[in-house]
Order: C-alpha cells, then sequence, then structure tokens
C-alpha cells in the first residue's frame, strides 16, 4: 500500500517503490509510530480537529494493532511502503472509515522525524543502560584487587608502576564520557516535530503542547522547516556510539595485550574466548578482538551519514531515509560488544604476581630516581641525564635498575644516598603518586567508591527516564 496512488496513475511509482521502500527496516519503530499516532488522534479529537468517535475508535484500533504486531510480528505476504502505509491500512481493515482520519493535520515528514526521535531516545536509553553494567563490572574488578601493581605503559613500553585498579578506572572515566554524550544525544532528540507537517506547518488548530506531554517530549520544534529536516539527532547519538566504540576498542587492544602469553597477567573465561580449528592448544580472546572490530564498522556508518546529509537543501529529501539503516546497523553492532566485554570483565581473572613482575621491567623505577635527585637539590634536566647513564649502563649489561646497589649509583652521583633504595620497589613508586588523579592506594580506593556511586546512580537516572510505552527495552525486530 502507498499513500499517495492519487497522484498517478495505473502502475505509479511502481518501479520506484522496489527502490525506496523502507518497510523492511523501518517497521522495526511500529511502537514508536504507534504511540505517535495515538497521540495524534487523541489531539485531534480533543480539538475537535476531527469528531470524538473518530479519535476513540482510531485509539482503541491503534492499541489492538501494537498488540497483534506484539504477539505475531508482520505478516510474511506484507509489501506496504513503508511502516506507515502498514499501520494506516491495518487499522482500515480493522476499524473502517474512521482510520481515513488519521493523518489528518500531520506528513510523513514531520511523522517519521517524531516516530524516530522516540526511537532514538529509547535507544540511547538501552545503551547508556548497557553501559552503566560494563562500568558496574569494571569497578567491580577493581575493588576486588585494590592492591595489584601492574606496568604503566606509554608507547606499549614499560613507564611506571600503577594500581591495574587505576588503570580499570581509566576505563571507567572513558566510559563515563559515553554516558554524557549519550545524554547530550538524548536531550537532542528530546524535540516533538509533530505539527510541522510537510514543511511550513499544518492549517488546523492542532495543538502539540498536549502531544509533547502524551509522547513525554521534554520540548517542541521552533521551527517547521527544520523539525521535518534536521537529523542532528541522529548524528549526536552516532557519534556517542562511535566514542564507545572507540573505547570498547581500546580496553579490548589492552585485553589482548595482557592475555597473551608474553604478558600472561590475566585470564579470560573460557566462555569467553574460542579455540582453532587446527591448533589444539589456542584459546583466543575472539570476543575481545571483535569488540576491537565493530569500532570500524560503527564508525563508517557515522562518517557515512555525515556525507550523507552535508548537501542536502531544506527541507526533506528521501536522502535521509538513510538515518534508519545507520542507526539500526550501529544498535545491533554496539549493543552485543557493550554486553559481550561486560561477561568478560565480570568473569576476569588477574594474576597479581604476574603483574608485580611487569611492573619491576623495563627500568620502571628510573624516575622515582630522578626525583630523588631532585630532592636532593639536582636540577631536573641533570638528573634526567644522570639516571639516564644509568639506564643505560643496565642495557648495557643486560642488567635492570631493580638489580643496582647503593654502590652502582653512587658511580653515578654523589647524592644518591642509602635512602634511594627504596625508591627500587614498584610499590614506592606508587604510592608516591598523590597528586589528584594520580596511582596512590587512597586516590583509587576513593577514585572505586565514587565510581561505584556514579555508576548507580547513573543507572536510576536513566531508568527513571520514561517513554510513551510500557516496555522500553524490548523491540521484536531487535
Amino acid at each position: 500500500m502507498t499513500l499517495w496512488k492519487g497522484r498517478f496513475g495505473t502502475g505509479g511509482g511502481s518501479e520506484a517503490i522496489k527502490f525506496t521502500s523502507s518497510f523492511p527496516f523501518d517497521r522495526r519503530f511500529y511502537r514508536e509510530d504507534i504511540a505517535a499516532s495515538i497521540a495524534h488522534a487523541e489531539m485531534l479529537g480533543a480539538t475537535g480537529i476531527i469528531s470524538p468517535g473518530q479519535s476513540k475508535a482510531i485509539v482503541s484500533g491503534l492499541s489492538r494493532l501494537r498488540l497483534l504486531i506484539d504477539e505475531q510480528g508482520f505478516p510474511d505476504d506484507a509489501d506496504d511502503e513503508d511502516i506507515f502505509s502498514f499501520v494506516e491500512r491495518r487499522l482500515g481493515e480493522m476499524i473502517g472509515d474512521p482510520a481515513r482520519a488519521l493523518h489528518t493535520a500531520r506528513s510523513r515528514n514531520d511523522q517519521v522525524a517524531t516516530d524516530f526521535r522516540l526511537y532514538v531516545k529509547g535507544l540511547c536509553r538501552r545503551m547508556a543502560l548497557a553501559i552503566c553494567g560494563l562500568n558496574a563490572s569494571i569497578v567491580s574488578v577493581a575493588a576486588r584487587h585494590p592492591d595489584a601493581i601492574t606496568a604503566g605503559m606509554t608507547h606499549l613500553q614499560v613507564a611506571q608502576p600503577v594500581l591495574f585498579a587505576h588503570q580499570l578506572m581509566a576505563y571507567h572515566e572513558m566510559l563515563g564520557r559515553d554516558l554524557d554524550l549519550l545524554d547530550a544525544a538524548f536531550d537532542r532528540a528530546d524535540v516533538l516535530p509533530l505539527g510541522a507537517g510537510a514543511l511550513a506547518g499544518v492549517p488546523y488548530p492542532v495543538d502539540p503542547k498536549r502531544v509533547a506531554r502524551s509522547l513525554k517530549f521534554g520540548k517542541i520544534a521552533a521551527n517547521s522547516m527544520d523539525a521535518v529536516s534536521d537529523r542532528d539527532f541522529v548524528l549526536d547519538f552516532l557519534y556517542a556510539a562511535t566514542s564507545t566504540a572507540l573505547h570498547l576498542s581500546r580496553i579490548a587492544e589492552d585485553i589482548c595485550v595482557l592475555n597473551s602469553q608474553p604478558f600472561s597477567a590475566i585470564t579470560i573465561s573460557d566462555s569467553y574466548a574460542t579455540g582453532s580449528s587446527i591448533m589444539p592448544q589456542k584459546k583466543n580472546p575472539d570476543v575481545a578482538e571483535l569488540a576491537r572490530g565493530k569500532s570500524g564498522r560503527i564508525i563508517g556508518r557515522f562518517t557515512g551519514l555525515l556525507a550523507t546529509m552535508k548537501g542536502l537543501p531544506l527541507t526533506y529529501n528521501l536522502d535521509m531515509q538513510e538515518d534508519k539503516e545507520a542507526v539500526f546497523d550501529v544498535e545491533e553492532n554496539i549493543l552485543p560488544a557493550i554486553s559481550a566485554l561486560d561477561g568478560l570483565f565480570a568473569t576476569l581473572e588477574i594474576d597479581e604476581e604476574r603483574m608485580l613482575q611487569l611492573a619491576s621491567m623495563g627500568n620502571s623505577s628510573a624516575t622515582d630516581l630522578a626525583d630523588y635527585l631532585v630532592g636532593k637539590g639536582v636540577n631536573f634536566r641533570e638528573a634526567h641525564a644522570v639516571v639516564g647513564r644509568v639506564v643505560r649502563e643496565c642495557v648495557d649489561r643486560g642488567t635492570d635498575l631493580s638489580t643496582l646497589g647503593l654502590d652502582d649509583l653512587e658511580q653515578h652521583s654523589e647524592a644518591f644516598g642509602p635512602d634511594v633504595l627504596e625508591r627500587l620497589e614498584p610499590a614506592w613508586s606508587v604510592r608516591a603518586r598523590t597528586s589528584p588523579g594520580g596511582t596512590a592506594p587512597d586516590n583509587v580506593a576513593s577514585a572505586i567508591a565514587i565510581g561505584q556511586a556514579k555508576t548507580e546512580s547513573a543507572r536510576k537516572t536513566w531508568e527513571a527516564r520514561s517513554l510513551p510505552w510500557d516496555d522500553h527495552d524490548s523491540h521484536p525486530e531487535d
């Protein structure tokens, strides 16, 4: 079924429909379309644009249609142009002539914008709650291993000792910023365009405020042309998802490195690993690897829609139909990736002894020796040079700073004293980093407590964000 056949003769648009039909994918937001249509019909009846009887029949029929789709899905032989055509056709079959009044005072342009804003708001909520779950698992690992010392790295080279919990809390901060981006995307989507019509508004006494209250929109679009052509809210969501994917990729890379035999600092549960078809001994971190791989796909979807939108004239153009598949594809890839890493962290095993060995490698106490000399009155640049020569000697001898005695150090500077030897221990280095945000144990313990509270607060905030239907989390086409 199409909604525009009156303009065309027999067979009009038949070939175009084969290319432009969106029903195979936009039927995913049937709940949103039905909710928006119910709110619109109720408003039409309340304002006298249609009769109360028509309004009541439409609302009742739409409610029954939603339950029918919830229970039975979509018929295999449905060949409608889009979800809007399907809903109007089925409504007509269910209630007869009153269904023909539903589309009064609206266009598919403001209708689809309304539906998709509702969908994106719900998706922001689902994704934010998934991130909260992952963050809770990460913080839980940190809380279970508050004293584990590992190698902090730059350029994938051992740099300085840090608490492993400090590294985990860095992940927490990254994902926390993603929650902020989702919050902004939710807010950007929280604008009702219904009432804008095709682009210029509608010549009916519509009541957008009533519709906004019913659909739980916080704002009403201020300009009808912008209302039907704005897809910034979609790009904002895709940017938030892209940022999350990038962070998941970086976290997954660390997992792969720490899980590899040369590091052997963590062990991934068998449930989150796979084997090899030819090498019986293999246990591969494929969950982490694929989560890392998904980032490229998600980046592509974001940049693809940016390219689609960049040259579009006002107002609506069918190019904008591309926003749906971009969002749906991202949803189908980002949510499973978040969930998989959540489970991986929840079952992760930590080898604290091996981590400490890693922290002792690579002359990781070099900066502490330089800082020691600064404390003895040597300027930092000279202290840096002195310790650099000590390290060079260790490299030539095939040893490490951790193996040196006081006599070895005194050959390079008279400022070294017996108290310098404690600085060769990773634990001393960790305890010394008391600057705000540093890896000192008290700092990290406080960060864990704050992280637990922030994650729980974020979870409650997102759960409290209500949407105009009962089941926030389930879409049969997901």
